[in-house]
């Protein structure tokens, strides 16, 4: 585990994997509300191919309003950032680990909300783990 992610591999194509995250992050009132696929944009820009990457936004819409009537301009490190590649069937997720990202805020309130929003990923890592 690296200082600013935490990562699970699933034994699966990326578009199921992702369809599981999805359920998963629902299960502790999360969603994606942003997804981005940077495979495609290298395809689409610069006619090469890579293996398939996506970058996810997970967010908490009550956890990011507390944060953000906090501090307006904290969405500059919203939301928690989730990537998703795919290598030869296995797909990995890496999980930004809010407390690290968001510690740069030095807020007491937003550190608390980034420590929920860990637990809440980790648990989501954990699930995954089990599959």
């Amino acid at each position: 585990m690296s200082k600013y992610c935490f990562s699970v591999s699933l034994e699966m194509p990326i578009e199921v994997a992702i369809e599981l995250l999805k359920k998963t992050l629902m299960n502790h009132h999360l969603g994606i509300v942003s997804d981005v696929s940077v495979s495609d944009i290298v395809k689409n820009k610069l006619n090469e191919e890579m293996a398939p990457y996506r970058i996810l936004g997970a967010c908490n819409p009550k956890m990011a309003k507390t944060m953000i009537d906090e501090s307006a301009d904290i969405g500059t490190l919203l939301p928690c950032t989730i990537t998703a590649r795919e290598n030869k069937g296995v797909t990995t997720f890496d999980f930004m680990d809010p407390e690290t990202v968001l510690e740069l805020a030095e807020n007491n309130i937003i550190n608390q909300v980034a420590k929920e929003a860990k637990a809440k990923l980790f648990l989501v890592k954990q699930e995954l783990e089990k599959l």
